[in-house]
């Protein structure tokens, strides 16, 4: 373990060093995130997620550092030119931009203006002109005339010369520090519509003529600027007031007034406008970009972890429908389970408008199994279902409820719905998804790319790595949270419990199918090519109903079901006893096992659970229903007061779904009727809200609302 590192991860996260130490510790046996936060609190200090999180990308990105470092090293070595200063110093450095910055002057050049100078014999009149004694710099130059050498003229001497100071000042460590600060600081964004492109950039109207200092834009303004100049619809630059960079530059190498000095500030000026600038502009770009990249992803994570966890419906029987005009509506029947049980077609909507037929084939199946709740995907032809399924009157009166259906034709085409449904077309596999999604967001949400979910902006424009890190991130820890019923769960839903992964899930239930569901955890040990490690790991994520010990179906983890079984028996009672009787737990000293490796975060986790053993976290199901004979953008007004449901949120505000295949957006200054800093602060992803239509823009499919209680102020 590098100590330096530790050290500086503890300084720069502010955690306390025993703590980073076991982190890292435990992230070197390739435990996950989930487990250590969860059932190694003791020997992180309770560390969460989140810190854990950030001591693991912070460990790579070290690593990542030293790689480059140990690079830089054998290079320099290898070309004779590493002396004990120089080592020092590169094996001090802390980021990659001073150490690349470091490294600048011996790194290996193509054939410079710079190069060609040197190579003419004019260095030692750069390093005369650098003294800036006083003299006459023609006369000195003159000296160095010679058209064998390739220098004709006193002025082309010169040239050369401050050719040569120029990539000096270029290569110059502190000069580049502070002309980065200066970009980052006080660099200017601007961006302009590429000419005679009015009309084809009418979507990036707002940035037509637009300059902002890049320290304080936004992500989305940022990476909406970026994606308008890579369709070469927008021109953007990101530069400082250029007399404050000459001024900073100059101030390092401009000594007094003499004529020599009017050389190199002439050196300084050429070196600024033709190497510096450009190269700080392309690093402020990249620094920006990658802030913004960092903004996005955080946002699109937080909104895929409320979605995942959203309230599921839970096991109750479904008809699911997904609905369509010309093609009709796909419906299909699934049991407590999510089986598919059967599915047809109904033709409810224009050209086939077969409506009595519709309505009774509904009816057949609702008489014919129970439905408890009805589906309905929110595209196309989406409400115009809802309201036909609303007029009916069917048996056992089933709620209608419109499901997100984002992703559902991504999953159908997918090859884990081929595997399942091998014998059923695109059209049923997304109908199952619709009414699963329903049932249980997140067993159906992890079967897809987490990027086609729904809930991001410019997704595709940020850094990809970053974001599938981030995502798998969000959804490993939402699976871990809640829990997964090992005999019931799918291959994807198993891909991401703690210490398994594709090959381990696909044995599980490859185990399941030969041999019948697992009676007890131990059981999982069966499992081929799942040893000790993997099920320290996964053990206490997994759960089984009805399993062979009472504590198989909780959070609580075998390596402590002796703790409980102990409990157990100082009260003279069973574990099963224990679990159902609050007055027998209420009797529990959890100070009296306390022992060298058990404290009081896993005491009291696992007295918490023994009050709710494997109780899903989520909040509970609310149905909910769109305003009557509101379907289209076309049906809005100004001043409407509509329920809605909240689909996605960023930082300038939150989307609302209406129920008119278009979202609406309520801006962050129209959330709320105080000040909003963070619109996660108001509004969470799938909320119910009531909003107010301010605007309609049908030409640009936008809708203006507001959740203020006074919206018109």
């Amino acid at each position: 373990m590098n100590q330096h590192h530790i050290e500086t991860i503890t300084r720069e996260l502010s955690l306390k060093q025993h703590q980073v130490l076991a982190a890292a510790e435990l992230l070197s046996q390739e435990c996950t995130v989930p487990f250590i936060a969860r059932y190694r609190k003791e020997a992180t200090g309770s560390l969460d997620e989140v810190a854990i999180t950030a001591v693991r990308d912070r460990l790579q990105q070290l690593a990542e550092l030293d790689k480059r470092r140990e690079a830089i090293l054998k290079s320099l070595n290898e070309r004779e030119l590493l002396t004990d200063e120089l080592k020092e110093r590169i094996t001090s450095v802390e980021t990659m931009a001073v150490l690349e910055d470091m490294y600048l002057p011996f790194r290996p050049k193509r054939r410079t203006r710079a190069t060609i100078a040197r190579e003419k014999g004019l260095e030692p009149l750069a390093d005369l002109l650098l003294e800036q004694k006083p003299g006459d710099p023609e006369k000195e130059a003159a000296t160095y005339v010679d058209e064998e050498q390739g220098v004709a003229s006193v002025a082309e001497a010169l040239q050369g010369a401050r050719d040569i100071i120029a990539e000096r000042i270029s290569e110059d460590e502190q000069t580049r520090a502070g002309l980065r600060d200066l970009f980052l600081k006080e660099g200017m964004l601007r961006s302009k519509v590429a000419s005679g492109n009015e009309e084809a950039a009418a979507k990036y109207r707002d940035y037509f003529d637009w300059e902002e200092p890049v320290g304080k834009a936004p992500s989305h303004r940022i990476l909406a600027i970026r994606r308008g100049e890579t369709e070469n619809l927008l021109m953007m630059r990101i530069l400082p007031d250029e007399d404050k960079a000459l001024t900073l530059i100059k101030s390092r190498f401009v000594k007094g007034d003499s004529a020599c000095s009017g050389q190199v500030a002439l050196a300084a000026e050429d070196c600024y406008k033709r190497l510096l600038s450009l190269s700080m502009e392309t690093e402020a770009r990249l620094t920006s970009k990658q802030s913004a990249d960092e903004e996005a992803v955080r946002v699109f994570a937080e909104n895929a972890r409320q979605l995942l966890l959203a309230a599921p419906l839970g096991q109750k029987r479904v008809l699911a429908v997904d609905p369509g005009f010309r093609t009709g509506c796909k419906v299909v029947c699934l049991d407590g389970q999510g089986k598919l049980l059967e599915h047809t077609a109904i033709f409810p909507h224009e050209p086939q408008k077969k409506v009595q037929e519709a309505a009774r084939a509904i009816t057949e199946l609702c008489t014919k199994h129970g439905f408890q709740c009805i589906a309905v995907g929110n595209g196309t032809a989406g409400r115009e279902t809802e309201s036909f399924l609303r007029g009916l009157d069917l048996p056992g009166r089933p709620a209608v409820v419109m499901v997100n259906e984002s992703g559902a034709s991504i999953y159908s085409a997918s090859a884990a719905a081929r595997d399942e449904f091998p014998d059923h077309d695109v059209t049923v596999r997304g109908a199952v998804s619709i009414g699963r999604r329903l049932m249980d967001p997140l067993a159906e949400l992890v079967k897809i790319d987490p990027k086609s979910i729904g809930v991001g902006q410019y997704q595709h424009d940020v850094d990809q790595k970053m974001l599938k890190q981030r995502l798998d991130d969000v959804v490993t820890s939402c699976v871990n949270m809640v829990g997964v019923e090992i005999n019931t769960a799918s291959k994807e839903l198993l891909t991401y419990v703690s210490g398994l992964g594709p090959k381990l899930a696909a044995g599980i239930v490859q185990h399941r199918n030969d041999n019948g569901p697992f009676t007890g955890r131990k059981d999982i040990l069966k499992v081929s090519g799942l040893g000790p490690r993997a099920f320290e790991q996964a053990a206490g994520f997994l759960r089984i109903r009805d399993g062979g010990h009472p504590l198989d179906e909780s959070a609580v983890h075998p390596e402590s079901y002796h703790i409980v079984e102990q409990m157990a028996d100082d009260l003279k009672c069973s574990v099963h006893d224990l679990m159902k009787d609050s007055e027998l737990r209420s009797k529990i000293k959890l100070k009296n096992y306390v022992t060298e490796t058990v404290g009081m975060p896993t005491l009291n986790d696992i007295a918490a659970e023994l009050s709710r053993p494997g109780r899903d976290p989520r909040q509970a199901f609310e149905p909910f229903s769109f305003a009557e004979g509101i379907n289209t953008m076309e049906d809005l007004q100004p001043g409407m007061r509509l329920p809605g449901i909240v689909t996605n949120i960023t930082n300038f505000g939150a989307f609302v779904d209406i129920g008119v295949h278009q979202d609406g957006l309520v801006h962050i200054s129209r959330l709320a009727d105080r000040f909003v800093k963070n619109p996660a602060e108001v509004v969470k992803l799938q909320q119910q809200v009531h909003v107010t239509v301010l605007e309609v823009d049908s030409a640009r499919k936008r809708i203006s609302l507001s959740m203020k209680q006074q919206p018109e102020e």
